[in-house]
């Protein structure tokens, strides 16, 4: 390897290390930065929306709008530049989300009032969960998440159980109630039959007959029971998540979530 290729891997490294690693001086400012920025541009959105701000402020929020997007451009660009596979982070979640940021403010030029989509860069605060040591309510993130994706087929067919209880408990309310007492069809029905087991109880339709009272009765006894299926489900799932993860990225395929002692990316090999 050349002196050149030598620098510029070093380069890269340092940049990599910089966007996207906290732990490092470097790395947690860029994060305080980057978070400062989005908070500052979607507050520059929102006061632009109000229209008495914007016939007096227009202009300057619309050159710090811009001064914004540039930043987040540029910043885009230096994600793709230090990873290896650019590809993979730019169609991965935050990849897109970061796409987003920036896109509105250049389709504004083509299409007025797009600009205003741009609030979607509140997203991206997500990653910033990182800054400022806060790591361990990533790491419970990351836990929360592999739990959550271990109960997923119990979680399903949960779901798949109250749909088919909220689809019968509806129809039966719709036979005993009828359109005179506001169940005027069966997909209202169910939606009272969903409002009723999630003990939400909205009260814009309600049952007046005495057998219908009794069904809501059960319904709304039923509900309590099964708010506390999915808990269960997925404590015991976190229960069984013993490993910590770090908020170490690979700078080859930028995925996060690797362990603390791990040498090699768990989804591209690279070394870490």
């Amino acid at each position: 390897m050349s002196d050149v290729q030598a620098n510029r891997a070093r380069w890269r490294d340092h940049l990599h290390a910089v966007i996207f690693e906290a732990e490092t001086p470097s790395g947690k400012w860029f994060d305080i930065l980057l978070i400062a920025s989005i908070l500052i541009s979607v507050i520059t959105v929102m006061l632009d929306s109000v229209s008495s701000i914007n016939t007096r402020f227009g202009t300057l929020l619309g050159i710090i709008e811009w001064f914004f997007t540039i930043v987040f451009s540029v910043e885009y660009l230096l994600r793709l530049i230090c990873v290896g596979r650019p590809l993979l982070y730019a169609t991965s979640f935050f990849g897109i989300i970061d796409l987003m940021a920036i896109i509105p403010t250049y389709i504004s030029l083509f299409i007025p009032g797009s600009q205003y989509l741009i609030v979607v860069r509140i997203l991206r605060i997500l990653r910033i969960f990182r800054v400022l040591k806060l790591v361990q309510f990533m790491g419970e993130a990351v836990l929360l998440l592999k739990a959550l994706r271990a109960s997923s087929r119990k979680i399903t067919v949960f779901l798949f159980t109250v749909l088919t209880l909220v689809i019968i408990m509806g129809s039966l309310m719709y036979l005993i109630e009828g359109t005179e007492h506001g169940f005027t069809s069966i997909p209202r029905s169910i939606y009272w039959a969903i409002v009723t087991l999630t003990t939400v109880g909205y009260g814009d339709i309600s049952p007046q007959t005495n057998i219908g009272q009794i069904l809501a009765s059960f319904i709304m006894i039923l509900g309590y029971s099964i708010i506390a299926v999915p808990t269960g489900i997925v404590t015991v799932e976190l229960s069984q998540v013993s490993s910590r993860k770090a908020t170490r990225t690979c700078r080859e395929c930028s995925a996060e979530g690797h362990d603390s002692d791990a040498v090699f990316c768990k989804y591209c090999g690279t070394k870490l």
